[in-house]
C-alpha cells in the first residue's frame, strides 16, 4: 500500500518510520515522522533558498512525546484519550512521567497533587453551635477507634470494622461525625454510591486508596483519621432479586481482606517489605446488615452495634436542637409526647416546615418571584443578599408543623399510585 504524504518534492533530510510505543491499549496501527540532526546533510542550505522554514528544534531527544500521528496529534493526546487510568495522584516523579515534563524546577519527586488528594478529608467547620451526643453511642464509637490504634499493645483480636446499624433518620451518621469533631478525628468518608463503576475493579480499588490516604493523615499529619462508608447496605446489600455484580464481589472480597490484613494494602504497585499501611478502623452505617455477605460480618471481623435512641436521648437531641430558639425542655417533652415513634430527623423537619410561611412572605417582600433569581444571583458586586429574618418558633407553630408532616406520611402509604399506573405490581 503506497503511503503519500504533503512534503516538497525534494525533502532536505531522510525520513525514517517507526511505529508508536505500546500503551495499556493497542492503539491501531500508526506511524509518525522521526528526524534527528544527523539527518541533516551538506545541502540543507539549498532548501532555505528555496523558501522553506527551518525546521523547529525538538525539545528533548529520547522524548516521544512531540511525535505526530496521521492526524497530526501527538502522543501525549492519544495516551490520555485512550487511557483508563485516570489516577492523577503520580505527580511529577522521575521515572514515572517523562523527564520533558518532570523538569528540574519543581524537584525531582515534587508532588503536584498534594492538595486535591488533602480534599479526600472531611472537616467540620460547618458544624457549629451545641450539639448532644448520646453517651452510649460516643462509648462505642471512641472505644472502638481506641482499640484499633492500641491493638499492637492488646493481647487480643481486634475487629477492623464496626457496624452501626438501626432505624433511618436515627442520627447515625450525624453522630458520628459530631465524635470525629470533638476527638480531633480526619476521616476520609465514602458513600455508598461510590461502591459501583462502569469499570470492573474500581470501587475496589478505591476503597485501598481511601483507606491509605486515611493511613498518611496518620503517618504525615499526626492526626487520628478513619476511613468511614455511609449506607454501606444501599451499596453492596441485596435486596429480592437485585442483581449482584463483580463489583459487588470485589468490594466485599477487598473489605474482607483489609480486616484480615490491615497493614499491608496494595493499590496495584509492587510489594514492598518497607510498604507497611498503619492500623485504620473502619466503621459503616446502615439500616439492615442482614442484607450483607454473612462472612463479612462475622464476629471478629466487624462489630456491630444497633443504634435505637431512647426517649431521653431524643428529649435531650431535641432539646438542643431547638434551644437557640427559646424552646424549654418542657415544651421538647411535649412535642416528643405528641409525635411518638418518631425518628430524629422528624423533629429536625418539623422545625424546617414553620419556615415555609416567612420564606413566602419575604419573596414577596423582595419583588415576587420574578426578581427571585435577580435578588439571588444576579447582585452587583457591592450590593449585600437580603436580609430574612427568621419567624420566632413558637409551641404552636411547631405542633402545626408536625401535623402536616404526619398527613404528608399518611398519604404516602395510604395513595399508592403505582398500583393505578402498573396493574401488575405485587401488593
Amino acid at each position: 500500500m503506497a503511503l503519500s504524504f504533503p512534503f516538497p518534492s525534494r525533502p532536505r533530510f531522510p525520513l525514517h518510520f517507526r511505529s508508536l510505543p505500546p500503551t495499556n491499549k493497542s492503539p491501531p496501527p500508526s506511524f509518525f515522522l522521526h528526524c534527528s540532526e544527523s539527518s541533516f546533510s551538506e545541502n540543507s542550505d539549498d532548501g532555505e533558498k528555496d523558501g522553506q522554514t527551518e525546521v523547529p528544534k525538538r525539545l528533548s531527544k529520547q522524548s516521544s512525546w512531540e511525535a505526530k500521528d496521521s492526524e497530526g496529534k501527538d502522543y501525549l493526546y492519544r495516551l490520555g484519550k485512550e487511557a483508563d487510568n485516570m489516577n492523577i495522584a503520580v505527580g511529577a516523579r522521575a521515572g514515572v512521567i517523562d523527564d520533558l515534563f518532570a523538569g528540574n524546577f519543581l524537584g525531582r519527586d515534587s508532588d503536584i497533587v498534594f492538595d486535591y488528594r488533602q480534599k479526600v478529608t472531611r472537616s467540620f467547620q460547618y458544624l457549629q453551635g451545641d450539639y448532644y451526643i448520646a453517651p452510649l453511642f460516643m462509648d462505642k464509637v471512641v472505644t472502638h477507634i481506641a482499640k484499633n490504634y492500641m491493638a499492637d499493645l492488646l493481647n487480643t483480636k481486634v475487629p477492623l470494622i464496626l457496624g452501626i446499624w438501626g432505624g433511618k433518620g436515627q442520627g447515625k451518621s450525624f453522630q458520628t461525625e459530631l465524635i470525629f469533631q470533638a476527638m480531633g478525628i480526619e476521616p476520609v468518608i465514602l458513600s455508598a454510591g461510590e461502591l459501583e463503576s462502569e469499570r470492573a475493579g474500581e470501587p475496589g480499588k478505591l476503597i485501598r486508596e481511601r483507606y491509605r490516604t486515611a493511613s498518611q493523615v496518620v503517618q504525615n499529619q499526626g492526626k487520628m483519621s478513619c476511613l468511614m462508608i455511609n449506607d454501606i447496605d444501599a451499596g453492596i446489600g441485596r435486596f429480592g432479586n437485585t442483581q449482584m455484580t463483580v463489583n459487588n464481589q470485589i468490594v466485599v472480597g477487598t473489605l474482607m481482606n483489609l480486616s484480615d490484613n490491615p497493614t499491608r494494602v496494595s493499590v496495584g504497585q509492587d510489594w514492598r517489605d518497607s510498604d507497611v499501611t498503619n492500623r485504620i478502623p473502619i466503621i459503616f452505617t446502615g439500616n439492615d446488615f442482614s442484607t450483607l455477605y454473612a462472612p463479612l460480618i462475622r464476629d471478629g471481623r466487624m462489630e456491630k452495634f444497633y443504634w435505637q435512641p431512647n426517649r431521653e436521648d431524643i428529649v435531650n437531641i431535641v432539646h438542643q436542637m431547638y434551644k437557640k430558639d427559646g424552646i424549654s425542655r418542657d415544651d421538647v417533652i411535649r412535642i416528643v409526647d405528641k409525635f411518638p415513634n418518631q425518628a430524629l430527623d422528624f423533629y429536625g423537619a418539623l422545625r424546617s416546615r414553620t419556615y415555609d410561611q416567612s420564606i413566602s412572605k419575604w419573596i414577596d417582600e423582595i419583588g415576587g418571584v420574578e426578581e427571585l433569581g435577580d435578588k439571588l444571583l444576579k447582585r452587583k458586586k457591592n450590593e449585600k443578599q437580603p436580609t430574612f429574618t427568621p419567624p420566632k418558633q413558637t409551641i404552636e407553630a411547631l405542633l402545626e408543623s408536625g401535623y402536616s408532616l404526619l398527613k404528608e406520611q399518611q398519604l404516602v402509604m395510604d395513595t399508592k399510585l403505582s398500583k393505578a399506573y402498573m396493574k401488575n405490581i405485587d401488593d
